[in-house]
């Protein structure tokens, strides 16, 4: 049973999604009664944007949801339906509407996945942006790590790097772990780590410092051992935290304080300044 006292963060929650149509106010609802307090909701295309601007803007006077953090990014998965004029597009979206990070950008290199160049060009472009704006970036990074961070190494300059941020879903090796922590980037884990069989993943969220962590349900997808092949949402996140608090032999409330903390420095937002965005 969570503990609502505990103040939880999820670092990726998709709460436009259309799998949310049905009973969006009573999932934010349930979000709220466990514990979560704050979501960070990305975007995946550009016309996705404003839906996600809204729930954030709705979220500010529901006193019963979870606060709303929005991030806008055109996902790598989406690059097919980037139409020319896209990332500009972004860029007005960022000085009209400033998120609290860009995202959800990156890399996909799973069989299925668009071509992957055009993925790389679409991710570069947004890391230009992330740097001109000054705003952290939230990574997709599935089979993809290395590449990443090889991308992310190209469009830095000694002078002007990426302000760091989260990436999502974090699947690569411990060393590419510790090249995202030097970085700037703080690592997320999620419903993976309750499943007995993801013995890579569970050992890096033991393993690796503790505040470099943070926690994220990617509701409606990637859902826990015990809701699996169901709609997953961020009134979970509690329970997930306990599968992360036992593998690391830590407090759950250990756990909430530090991850919490760790969301709000990898977005560049003091621990009670959420409500200025």
């Amino acid at each position: 049973m969570s503990d609502p006292a505990i103040t939880w963060f999820d670092t990726h929650v998709h709460w436009d999604a259309a799998e949310f149509d049905e009973d969006r106010d009573a999932a934010l609802d349930r979000a709220c009664a466990a514990g979560v307090r704050y979501c960070l909701n990305p975007s995946v295309t550009v016309r996705g944007i404003e839906p996600v601007r809204q729930l954030a803007e709705q979220s500010q006077n529901r006193a019963h949801w979870p606060r709303i953090l929005p991030a806008y990014g055109i996902h790598p998965l989406y690059v097919d339906q980037c139409k020319a004029g896209d990332i500009q597009r972004l860029e007005g979206e960022l000085l009209k509407h400033r998120p609290v990070a860009i995202g959800e950008i990156g890399l996909d290199a799973y069989v299925s996945s668009p071509d992957f160049e055009k993925q790389r060009r679409l991710f570069e472009d947004q890391l230009v942006l992330a740097m001109t704006h000054r705003l952290p970036v939230i990574l997709h990074v599935r089979h993809a790590v290395e590449a990443v961070i090889q991308s992310i190494k190209r469009v830095q300059t000694k002078e002007k790097k990426i302000p760091g941020g989260i990436a999502h879903a974090f699947n690569g090796s411990l060393v590419q772990a510790r090249q995202l922590i030097d970085m700037g980037f703080m690592l997320g884990f999620g419903g993976s780590c309750t499943y007995e069989g993801s013995t890579r993943i569970r050992l890096l969220a033991e393993q690796l410092p503790l505040h470099a962590l943070v926690l994220e349900t990617d509701a409606p997808d990637m859902a826990p051992a015990w809701h699996r092949g169901q709609r997953n949402e961020p009134s979970h996140l509690p329970r997930i935290a306990e599968t992360l608090a036992a593998l690391r032999k830590i407090s759950l409330a250990e756990l909430a304080t530090q991850t919490t903390a760790n969301a709000f420095f990898a977005l560049g937002l003091p621990e009670n300044g959420a409500a200025a965005q």
